[in-house]
């Protein structure tokens, strides 16, 4: 079983960038597609990317395509979100999620297999 610990988020203006880290321990991390979901206030949770088990394909929630990219270091068992040009409507918590059975290619379901805590990440106009 994998245990997804993230990292990285806070507080930016409009237009800054924060880079998310998930560092994952207990399983054998390549064997896993690796992805993250938000949750803003009062909302349901949605995927935002998810990357392949090699790192050669991703796949994005349309309306951050062009501003976060995902990226994974097998090597180092973790998994990173890049964003950049941020807007208010970001603001929520990210979670990092790994899914053992499924692939990337049309995204991930929210019932995936395991769940970070998540970290906030809020955009201020």
């Amino acid at each position: 079983q994998v245990q997804l610990v993230e990292s990285g988020g806070g507080l930016v203006q409009a237009g800054g960038s924060l880079r998310l880290s998930c560092a994952a321990s207990g399983g054998t991390f390549s064997r896993y597609v690796m992805g993250w979901f938000r949750q803003a206030p009062g909302k349901e949770r949605e995927f935002v990317a998810c990357i392949s088990r090699s790192g050669g394909s991703t796949n994005y929630k349309d309306s951050v395509k062009g501003r976060l990219t995902i990226s994974r270091d097998n090597a180092k068992n973790t998994v990173y979100l890049q964003m950049n040009s941020l807007k208010p409507e970001d603001t929520a918590v990210y979670y990092c999620v790994a899914d053992e059975e499924r692939y990337c290619t049309s995204g991930i379901p929210v019932e995936t297999d395991y769940w970070g805590q998540g970290t906030q990440v809020t955009v201020s106009s």
